[in-house]
């Protein structure tokens, strides 16, 4: 279970600061029990993100069975992806 403080938590630190992949990597040692991925927003096409930042939106992951999938609920969440928008 991911908490939506949790989240709001994720998103000022990514907000703080330039996302790349060491900002992803310090998530990662700060919330060892949370899985990241890190991509691109237009990686995820045709889905709404839980919640949209300036720069990145975040979306829950379910990880509970085999296979994994995006999820709106914070109770069955078990990671976020971290997609990068960028603007043309």
């Amino acid at each position: 279970m991911i908490s939506s403080e949790q989240l709001q938590r994720i998103a000022s630190a990514i907000r703080s600061q330039t996302l790349n992949e060491t900002v992803v990597t310090a998530l990662r040692g700060e919330y060892p029990g949370i899985h990241f991925t890190y991509c691109m927003d237009d990686d995820l096409p045709n889905v709404e993100p839980v919640l949209e930042g300036e720069s990145f939106n975040l979306y829950l992951v379910d990880g509970r069975e085999h296979c994994l999938c995006l999820t709106n609920s914070y109770e069955h969440a078990t990671g976020i992806v971290i997609a990068e928008v960028i603007e043309d």
